[in-house]
C-alpha cells in the first residue's frame, strides 16, 4: 500500500454519501457478516436493497429469489430469513440470488455514489478486504461505519473499522482479545438473551470470528433489470 494512502473514516449514510476512492461499508452485527456466510455456501449473489417495498416487489416479480432481512433487527413478515448468519443455515443458497435489506449495512451500500469502488466490511473477512486494498492501491480508502440502525455508533463497527485502518497504515493491531471485548458491547447483548430469539447466540460467534474467509464482496453497478448487487473475489493469501 502506498505510504501516503489516505484513510477516511465516516459514518452512517451521510459518510456513505460522501465516500471518496474505495469505501469499505461496515456492518459486522449482521449485515456483511450474513452475506459472507452466504457466498461462503455457494450463494450466486447477494441483492442489497434499502426499502423494504422494493425488496418485497424484486421477490414478487422473481420469486425463486430468497428474501432475507430486517428492521430493528427482527424478522420481517413473509421473508424467507432474517439477518441471522445461524438462521441462513437452515436455507439452501447455494446457486441462488438473495435479496437483502436492512437497517443499516445495506443502506450504506445504496447510498455510496455509483462511481465509488464499494466493498462491504465485516470482521470474518478484514484480512481480505485488506490484502485486496493493498494490491489496489487506491489512494484514499473510506471506511463507513454503519453503526445501530445507521444513526448512531457501535462498538463492533467501529472496532472493525479500527482493525482495517491499522491494518492498512501498517500498524497492525491484536485480534486475540477482539470476541470477549465484544461481548462486553451493548450491542450484542441481544446474542446472549433467551426472550431474543431473532438473535440466537450462534450469531455473535459467528459474527466474530476474525479472517474466517479469503474473499471480500464487491458491489456491482446497476446492469439492465437488475439493481447493484455483490460479487465475491476471492483475495489469496500471500505466498
Amino acid at each position: 500500500m502506498k505510504a501516503n494512502i489516505k484513510v477516511s473514516v465516516v459514518d452512517h449514510v451521510a459518510g456513505a454519501r460522501a465516500a471518496q476512492g474505495v469505501a469499505v461499508v461496515i456492518d459486522v452485527f449482521r449485515a456483511f457478516s450474513v452475506a459472507a456466510y452466504a457466498f461462503s455456501r455457494g450463494a450466486a449473489t447477494v441483492i442489497p436493497v434499502a426499502a423494504v417495498d422494493d425488496a418485497r416487489e424484486l421477490k414478487r416479480l422473481h420469486p425463486d429469489w430468497l428474501l432475507i432481512g430486517e428492521r430493528h433487527a427482527r424478522p420481517l413478515p413473509g421473508f424467507d430469513c432474517g439477518n441471522s448468519p445461524t438462521d441462513l443455515e437452515k436455507l439452501d443458497v447455494a446457486g441462488r440470488t438473495i435479496i437483502h435489506t436492512t437497517h443499516a449495512g445495506t443502506q450504506g451500500l445504496t447510498a455510496v455514489p455509483a462511481s465509488v469502488e464499494t466493498l462491504t466490511g465485516a470482521l470474518v473477512n478484514a484480512g481480505a478486504i485488506v490484502r485486496y486494498l493493498q494490491a489496489l492501491q487506491p489512494e484514499i480508502v473510506t471506511l463507513v461505519r454503519m453503526g445501530h440502525e445507521a444513526r448512531e455508533n457501535c462498538d463492533e463497527d467501529d472496532l472493525c473499522a479500527e482493525l482495517l485502518r491499522s491494518r492498512l497504515v501498517g500498524e497492525p493491531m491484536p485480534v486475540a482479545g477482539i470476541r470477549e471485548r465484544l461481548r462486553q458491547a451493548s450491542s450484542a447483548q441481544k446474542f446472549f438473551d433467551p426472550a431474543c430469539d431473532w438473535a440466537p447466540e450462534g450469531d455473535f460467534e459467528r459474527c466474530t470470528r476474525v479472517d474466517e474467509f479469503d474473499f471480500v464482496l464487491q458491489v456491482q453497478p446497476p446492469t439492465g433489470h437488475l439493481p447493484k448487487r455483490l460479487k465475491r473475489i476471492d483475495v489469496p493469501l500471500s505466498s
